[in-house]
């Protein structure tokens, strides 16, 4: 008995260190690795092990080299040749794809030049192609974990400039800051300023509010490729009125056609909407020459992630105003990554289509690898992209195209292997204020389904003002009359179920009690006589009402509703009337005098009443004017009614 006990006592202790959950303490490092002749290096990092994912493709590291001289890498071991003497603290940022871990960390590593054995002609790349000014990113952005961002601008002009960037960041209308500047690094004089008209780094406005106005839904520039623009004032002011924070470099004496980069370490703040398919920018611009007002802007565009897989979905419908998105096309974005082996010649992407989008309105607004439109009818000979356009669905194939992959030979540059599709659709006529989830089947070539996130829309709840007015009728009070007038407050158009809010003033006339005597009196010669008393109680009080209920529309035009409330009397009066009659004999036949008393009582918020109250709504249900009925029952006293009223919701 005494080992089975023992037994049961081990087995017990074995169980509950198996449920015991071990916290991981062991920080992923990844670490600078180089082999240096005089001024060429090549770098090579050493990685912490892949942890996979169950059923996601092979996890795979991509890299961002800081060289430390204003250069960058995105090669896993990239070659460098230093232009001239000194120290550089060379910097690396891993970005762990399909894997189910952290981005290992790393530390600067000072790379020390001392002989210059190797010419260099140019160290930093053109951008000419790219309108001179650009923002490329590391990483998509996951909540508490750091991201890079490269803000790279070239002198176009044929004269030496001194200029200035701007980065904005955080975008008001989100209701928390997203991004945290950790760290910018400059590396051709560039300075930090600020300027009292947009107080910078976390000075601009800390107000956190949605964006809910029309300006919101003008059409507005998306800054999508790098534009250029004159009006230096209204950029700014754009960019002040959509943006919360701002990073303000100047920059002297650059010569033409040379290129600079400037480095910012952003880290995502524990705040950031959890909406792994949100799309969120940060906006630069760029000024060549400080005394003129010609400028560039580009929009860096980033989807939320929970971990960095480069095959997902987007849309930037996650807040939007739902009275002003009637002729408003929302995009939605399909990123894709060729992860295997070999090049992929077909790839088929086949995207869900919420009922609520209209397809007649569908259109490819952009697209990687760049090629036309299939022509219908035809079997296509060169690259080109196919859509079909199904009830629920709509299928996008590349066709006749080369896209490298991501572990094929002599493929040092990732993002080659890289694709998209972006494309827009306006709502249907008539669609509800629901949100929507749809997501992307990925084919390469004969190869299985990649699955994506789900990207979903969502609306703004809004604010819904109504006014309503009516007759509340009394049935247990006498000579009962009741008008009163109120407002409601509700989310806007909701359709299926919501709160609401009232306050509700009414004026309230009833008597509460009458009563009769009738007695005999002797007068003061000892005749009886017959007397009659009549006392009357009246009440005229001004009461607040405050109801608070769930409603349900059950379709366009009917909706239920139940909820609490609370009642007090504002005012009160109260009046007694006493009226005495007195009669010639005891028989009652001769009135001979007539004797009234009035008492008046008025006394302030008193009188409480909670209760429970049913309502049903006949009519415009979600909004417009509709009729109604509701029976409110209180808790303590007998003074249930009945309300008819009319509302309109605004």
């Amino acid at each position: 008995m005494k080992q089975l006990l023992l037994f049961i006592i081990g087995l017990s202790s074995i169980t509950v260190l198996a449920q015991t959950k071990v916290k991981d303490t062991v920080v992923r490092r990844a670490i600078i690795g180089y082999i240096q002749n005089g001024n060429q290096v090549n770098f090579k990092p050493e990685t912490p092990p892949l942890i996979p994912i169950a059923g996601a493709p092979k996890p795979s590291y991509s890299y961002l080299w800081e060289m430390g001289d204003g250069t960058y890498s995105k090669e896993a071991e990239p070659k460098h040749t230093y232009k001239n003497k000194g120290t550089y603290n060379a910097r690396l940022a891993v970005t762990n794809n399909y894997d189910n871990g952290k981005p290992p960390a790393t530390r600067p590593k000072k790379v020390v030049v001392n002989d210059i054995t190797t010419p260099v002609n140019n160290n930093i790349a053109s951008i000419a192609d790219q309108n001179g000014f650009t923002l490329q990113k590391n990483c998509d952005p996951i909540p508490e974990q750091e991201m890079v961002v490269i803000l790279s601008y070239q002198n176009l002009e044929n004269y030496v400039t001194n200029g200035k960037l701007y980065l904005f960041y955080n975008e008001k209308q989100f209701k928390n800051n997203n991004f945290e500047l950790v760290d910018f690094r400059t590396h051709a004089g560039e300075r930090e300023v600020k300027e009292n008209a947009y107080a910078v780094a976390n000075e601009l406005n800390d107000t956190h509010s949605y964006l809910a106005s029309a300006e919101a839904y003008k059409p507005i520039k998306k800054y999508e490729n790098t534009t250029n623009e004159e009006d230096l004032e209204f950029t700014l002011a754009e960019a002040k009125k959509e943006y919360r924070n701002v990073s303000i470099l100047e920059f002297d004496d650059t010569n033409p056609n040379d290129t600079h980069n400037v480095f910012y370490t952003f880290k995502t703040t524990p705040e950031m909407i959890k909406d792994t398919s949100a799309t969120v920018t940060m906006r630069g611009i760029y000024v060549p020459n400080r005394s003129y007002k010609n400028h560039k802007v580009k929009n860096l565009e980033m989807e939320i992630v929970t971990s960095h897989d480069p095959n997902k979905m987007g849309s930037n419908g996650s807040f939007m105003n739902y009275r002003l998105v009637r002729f408003k096309r929302v995009n939605f974005k399909t990123r894709f990554q060729n992860n295997g082996e070999g090049p992929a010649r077909m790839i088929r992407l086949e995207t869900d289509i919420p009922d609520m989008f209209d397809k007649k309105t569908f259109k490819v607004e952009d697209m990687y690898p760049k090629c036309p439109i299939c022509p219908k009818d035809e079997v296509p000979t060169t690259s080109c992209l196919d859509t079909i356009i199904k009830q629920k669905q709509i299928f996008f194939t590349f066709k006749n195209i080369y896209l490298p992959g991501s572990e094929q030979k002599n493929v040092k540059e990732k993002d080659s292997t890289k694709g998209f599709v972006k494309y827009s659709m306006k709502f249907n006529k008539d669609f509800h204020k629901v949100s929507t989830k749809s997501r992307t089947a990925i084919i390469f070539d004969k190869n299985e389904p990649i699955i994506t996130n789900y990207a979903t829309t969502r609306f703004l709840p809004g604010i819904s003002i109504g006014v309503k007015s009516g007759y509340n009728y009394y049935p247990s009070l006498e000579n009962s009359k009741s008008y009163f007038l109120g407002a409601t407050v509700s989310p806007f158009k909701s359709y299926r179920f919501y709160w609401q809010a009232e306050l509700v003033n009414s004026l309230h006339n009833y008597d509460s009690s009458t009563s009769v005597t009738e007695e005999i009196v002797q007068n003061s010669n000892g005749v009886r006589q017959f007397q009659r008393t009549t006392k009357t109680t009246s009440n005229t009080n001004f009461n607040n009402e405050i109801p608070v209920l769930i409603r349900y529309n059950i379709n366009n035009f009917i909706g239920i509703g139940a909820g609490i409330q609370a009642n007090v009397n504002a005012s009160e009066k109260q009046e007694e009337n006493s009226k005495t009659e007195l009669y010639e004999s005891e028989k009652g036949t001769f009135l001979i005098g007539t004797k009234e008393e009035s008492v008046v009582n008025n006394n302030s918020f008193t009188n409480l009443k909670t209760g429970v109250l049913f309502d049903l709504t006949l009519g415009a249900a979600r909004i417009g004017p509709s009729l109604g009925a509701r029976y409110v029952m209180n808790f303590k006293e007998d003074f249930n009614y009945f309300q008819f009223y009319g509302i309109w919701k605004f």
